[in-house]
């Protein structure tokens, strides 16, 4: 049994169990600086959308990995070391320079800007450290020096070409995918436990953890009717582009249908119910690993979207037909995921959904891109209907 009341300052509290937790929201200060990191996003499109191939694919994942690993940390950051001073303020402004340098060096982190990309990550780790450091003290140290040598790899990926940058890019993730393993080994001795997991990372609040990924994903969204402008731009207005501009929309809207309508509640929900390791070992699965294909899901669509609309009446290549169906995969795949690991809601409708979905690259690649969006919308408001009434009839 929980209930709700007001605490100074907008914030709310909840009581459940005898214990009360305070609910943050996310500050316009912390929605500038997501702002900042899509700008990641949008390059990793634009990097995407001159080369359908799978390398390309690949360093589109990899860079997108390990921003996204300092976002999630600055996301669990602010949620537990809100940006309620003036250092604390520009300290996150300098961290929004450092990501701000390495969307700017997005293009050619695999080339001449690796080093202007490593230097910017390296950056926005150190201010991540610094600001854990002064809120948590020596105990930092258990999740600091994994990102720290991290940020180190990347920056040494960008003195060679070739299989040295991509080992070290693959190091990085190692050193990434290891901090969650030695933050909880750490949470395991008596000495650190209670100062490492229970008072830090498993004190989050659920509220402000589901409002910050769930911003960043309506802002990641906004991508993808940019790219709708950016396909249509410099052609005439016909009916048909209209309407290939719609079909875009509505399927944007139906991704965005399915995780806020759905799964948005349930999700803030399941993770307030979980107490210390529990609740971040959820987070980590559901809002980082799981939510890494549904956020390059969207950029992958975005960028088929770019290419598509520009030949609505004529077959697609191989490569813009499998950005639309792929892209919408990605997404469905992660948020599968993350159905299962919160256990919040079937997914049988949208695995349904993703075998569909992934079966319209024909209809791009032997039609046009017009039949490939109609059928993308066709599958997804199938399977949001098939949804809705098997909700309805639960008890």
């Amino acid at each position: 049994m929980s209930t709700d009341s007001a605490a100074p300052g907008g914030a709310h509290t909840t009581e459940r169990a005898g214990t009360v937790e305070e609910e943050r929201r996310v500050t316009t200060l912390e929605l500038f600086f997501d702002l900042v990191f899509v700008f990641t996003v949008t390059q990793l499109t634009v990097l995407f959308a001159h080369d359908f191939s799978l390398p390309s694919l690949a360093r589109v994942g990899l860079i997108f990995a390990v921003l996204f690993w300092m976002y999630g940390g600055f996301a669990h950051l602010t949620n537990q070391v809100p940006p309620d001073r003036p250092r604390r303020r520009l300290s996150l402004m300098v961290a929004m320079c450092g990501f701000l340098l390495c969307a700017l060096a997005v293009p050619t982190a695999f080339a001449d800007g690796g080093v202007p990309f490593g230097l910017g990550y390296l950056l926005v780790t150190l201010v991540h450290s610094l600001m854990y450091g002064e809120a948590h003290g020596r105990s930092v140290v258990w999740f600091a020096t994994p990102n720290l040598l991290c940020a180190l790899s990347v920056l040494a990926a960008g003195f060679f070409d070739g299989a040295p940058a991509w080992a070290l890019w693959v190091l990085a993730l190692v050193f990434q995918f290891s901090t969650q393993l030695i933050v909880r080994f750490a949470g395991t001795a008596p000495e650190v436990a209670e100062e490492t997991v229970s008072g830090q990372l498993g004190g989050m609040s659920a509220a402000h953890l589901v409002e910050r990924h769930g911003l960043l994903l309506l802002i990641v969204f906004g991508e993808s009717v940019i790219a709708i402008g950016i396909g249509v731009q410099g052609m005439p207005l016909t009916a048909g582009l209209i309407g290939g501009a719609f079909l875009a929309l509505a399927i944007a809207s139906a991704l965005w249908w399915m995780y806020f309508v759905r799964d948005e509640g349930r999700a803030e929900r399941a993770l307030a119910a979980a107490d210390g390791p529990e609740r971040f070992r959820l987070s980590m699965l559901a809002y980082y690993y799981f939510f890494v294909p549904v956020l390059i899901g969207v950029a992958v669509f975005a960028a088929g979207v770019k290419k598509a609309l520009g030949h609505l009446g004529d077959p697609l290549a191989g490569g813009p037909a499998l950005a639309l169906a792929g892209g919408v995969g990605l997404y469905l795949a992660g948020d599968m995921a993350f159905r299962k690991v919160l256990r919040i809601g079937t997914v049988r409708y949208r695995a349904a959904a993703l075998a569909g979905v992934l079966a319209t690259a024909a209809a791009g690649h032997r039609l046009n891109g017009a039949a490939e969006l109609a059928a993308l919308l066709a599958v997804l408001v199938a399977a949001l209907v098939a949804e809705t009434r098997w909700s309805r009839q639960l008890p």
